[in-house]
């Protein structure tokens, strides 16, 4: 996470995760992020970051947003390799940092790497 905010303080607030708390099979969780922006030129989401701690490769996802984007949401489906706290952090036009987190319990992993 520091790679994307350098030394930045990340705040808490304006991103909301919405992940189902207890998911069967790892390999395609439903993911949701939104954040609270009203998308103007003068102040926009420039970046949203998902990060997923426990996966190999913690970054899961990063999209570039514009203030003609409209909306500062999106959904897709990740990958997570165990029970963990995924967080996703928003990098507004003014250069602040905001995050928002949600726990998930995974009975059947993905992501593992082969010995």
């Amino acid at each position: 996470m520091r790679r994307v905010t350098g030394a930045a303080t990340v705040r808490r607030g304006r991103v909301k995760l919405d992940l189902p708390p207890l998911v069967e099979n790892g390999n395609s969780v439903a993911l949701k992020v939104v954040v609270d922006s009203p998308m103007t030129p003068a102040d926009h989401v420039k970046a949203i970051h998902v990060f997923a701690e426990m996966n190999p490769l913690p970054n899961v996802i990063s999209l570039h947003f514009g203030p003609r984007s409209g909306r500062a949401r999106i959904a897709t489906r990740i990958r997570l390799a165990d029970s963990q706290t995924v967080s996703a952090i928003a990098e507004m036009s003014d250069g602040s940092f905001w995050s928002g987190s949600a726990d998930v319990v995974v009975t059947l992993a993905a992501c593992l790497e082969e010995p």
